[in-house]
């Protein structure tokens, strides 16, 4: 039974690390073989994995970044606009975290296979940890989602969504 899992988690590694690979789009080189210089920089900038709020956007949960594009437009008050900076605030420390150990992952997984010192354990270990991480990605995420609705009224909720939709 776990031979079967460790196979299928093994090729899970190896297709994100090919399909990373050949997606760099530029001439500079990611110092972790298995992420893009792309996907590297945003990670460390905390700018990794917009796409995971979509559960939230399209259930009318706004990104608290995109909630102060529009602050004038929105007219939040000063206590609106502290609390929602705030919030975007503790997002994006948790992305630059939680992206630090994503790369800090992807360097250990490479290290182990290039030097012929990855085990079924350590497989295991670090393609659970990858998913921890993803977990913990999202839940800044989706968080910053949540909280950020609860500080805004329902009129300015439509008019973020009006808003949102003409640009």
């Amino acid at each position: 039974m776990i031979k079967p899992m460790l196979v299928i988690a093994f090729i899970m590694v190896s297709f994100s690390t090919v399909n990373a690979q050949s997606t760099a789009d530029s001439d500079k080189h990611s110092p972790v073989r298995t992420l893009t210089y792309e996907q590297y920089e945003a990670y460390l900038k905390g700018e990794a994995d917009n796409n995971m709020a979509m559960v939230a956007e399209i259930n009318h949960f706004p990104l608290p970044d995109q909630v102060l594009k529009f602050k004038k437009e929105l007219d939040l008050s000063p206590l609106q606009l502290k609390k929602v900076n705030a919030i975007n605030d503790y997002m994006h420390r948790r992305r630059v975290q939680t992206g630090e150990s994503i790369v800090r992952n992807e360097r250990t997984l490479d290290s182990l296979f290039r030097y012929h010192k990855m085990d079924e354990g350590n497989l295991i270990f670090y393609t659970n940890r990858h998913g921890l991480y993803q977990g913990e990605l999202k839940n800044a995420i989706l968080f910053a989602c949540l909280a950020t609705k609860k500080e805004l009224t329902p009129q300015q909720l439509a008019k973020f969504e009006a808003l949102k939709k003409a640009n």
